[in-house]
């Protein structure tokens, strides 16, 4: 199938800036009136805010628009029709074992994309080369760049790697995983977009992209179903996907549910495609507690998102084409093709990476964390995902060690009150909340 749209190439105004913020300092240099200067950088800034304005206003495709709904109603008259309800009872032994894998699989593959994040495949070859590690990787980085440099203000990059880790170190696709749960034990399996937004301004000190627009806008007192609308050009890009994890878990078996938890979640922040992701990421790993078969578990995903939106034709092209993708390269050069143009930080793109990256690894978790990372994009967030899938199908038993024993029961979070949590508690609390939906 022909990409449905080609993204025009649009001037870098980086270009422009850079050369309007030194020149503005030259000309106050050579005696220029400060204030003559200031009211011209004005009036740049106001007519770049006027052509914003009019490209969010242009017409859009009616067709497009109609399939891509935002509401959840129209959004469930759009889906395929299909059993959405997988287990009937709750089933512990299972559950443990599966969730264990999930939320494991998750850090691990979190924490070995976090320092390579959207870097190049030649960058991390060349990295790799440097350090004398194998690429791609078969264990966390054994040095990382920077090591001193702090991120999210708290982990060292290098806590990340292989010598200096003791504890699962920040990231905020494992914060949200978290937060998450929070969010359940806080407000119930009824909670609201409203509670969302109330969570997020009780935990949440700082955010990113659609997350930060959207935290903003609720500081200013705008109301929760209004602030993902509301100067966002994010709201498309992979923020909502990250955080489809604890709803999952929250609602093993039952993927109908894990994909509205998800939209009640995604709302907040993204609209259309970004909303689809998280509630199709929801509900494979929800779909996982019951099946051992990844692919199965990404196909049951497509139940819950609109047939003709793009993420669906999208997922549909990775499946099939995942059929012939042998490892990273093919796999790199596939998305490329597909998706030249669009950002590195888009949910569509990365969704396939995340798929690829289970169906080239198969049974084997550590070729499906390593593959996805080595693809590059957002790579920490595509290798999150694909561990929590893999944990969460094939059990916390087919994760080799090497990959949890270094978080000594440990994770780091930047949410408000919570820097550093017990694993096993979390995944007692986990548990505890995925009970109540069974009574």
């Amino acid at each position: 199938m022909n990409y449905p749209f080609q993204y025009p190439k649009i001037p870098s105004l980086n270009d422009s800036i850079g050369p309007l913020n030194d020149y503005v300092k030259l000309k106050v240099e050579y005696g220029s009136n400060p204030e003559e200067l200031l009211s011209l950088v004005e009036e740049a800034e106001k007519n770049l805010w006027d052509v914003i304005k009019k490209i969010n206003s242009l017409e859009e495709n009616a067709e497009l628009t109609a399939n891509e709904p935002n509401s959840l109603e129209e959004i469930k008259s759009l889906r395929p029709l299909a059993q959405t309800k997988l287990w009937e009872n709750f089933d512990e032994t299972r559950y443990k074992e599966k969730l264990k894998g999930a939320l494991l699989g998750r850090f691990a593959g979190c924490t070995l994309g976090a320092p390579v994040e959207f870097w190049t495949v030649d960058a991390m070859k060349e990295w790799a080369e440097y350090i004398g590690d194998q690429f791609p990787p078969v264990d966390y980085w054994s040095e990382t760049k920077n090591p001193s440099d702090l991120r999210y203000g708290i982990s060292k990059f290098c806590e990340y790697s292989k010598k200096f880790m003791n504890k699962v170190p920040v990231d905020d696709d494992i914060t949200y995983t978290i937060l998450g749960l929070m969010i359940m034990e806080d407000y119930g399996p009824d909670f609201s977009i409203n509670d969302v937004g109330a969570a997020w301004l009780k935990y949440l000190p700082y955010a990113c992209t659609a997350e930060d627009v959207a935290l903003k806008n609720l500081k200013t007192g705008m109301d929760a179903m209004q602030v993902a609308d509301e100067n966002n050009p994010y709201c498309q890009w992979i923020g909502a996907d990250i955080r489809s994890d604890p709803w999952g878990y929250l609602a093993p078996g039952q993927p109908e549910l894990a994909a509205e938890f998800a939209y009640r979640d995604a709302y907040i922040s993204h609209r259309r495609n970004g909303i689809y992701g998280e509630m199709y990421f929801s509900a494979v790993i929800s779909a996982a507690f019951e099946t051992d078969d990844t692919f199965e578990a990404l196909k049951l995903g497509l139940n819950e998102i609109p047939k003709e939106c793009l993420l669906a034709k999208d997922v549909r092209w990775a499946l099939e084409t995942g059929k012939n993708i042998k490892n990273f390269m093919d796999a790199t050069k596939a998305i490329n093709d597909r998706f030249e143009g669009m950002s590195q930080v888009h949910t569509n793109l990365n969704a396939c990476a995340t798929i690829f990256g289970l169906m080239i690894g198969g049974d084997d978790f550590d070729k499906a964390i390593s593959e996805t990372v080595s693809m590059g994009y957002d790579n920490d967030c595509t290798a999150a995902t694909v561990g929590s899938i893999f944990g969460a199908a094939k059990g916390f038993s087919a994760i080799n060690e090497k990959w949890y024993k270094p978080f000594n029961n440990t994770v780091l979070t930047y949410i408000n009150g919570n820097p550093s949590l017990e694993i096993d508690n979390i995944l007692d609390r986990f548990e505890e909340q995925a009970k109540l939906i069974y009574k």
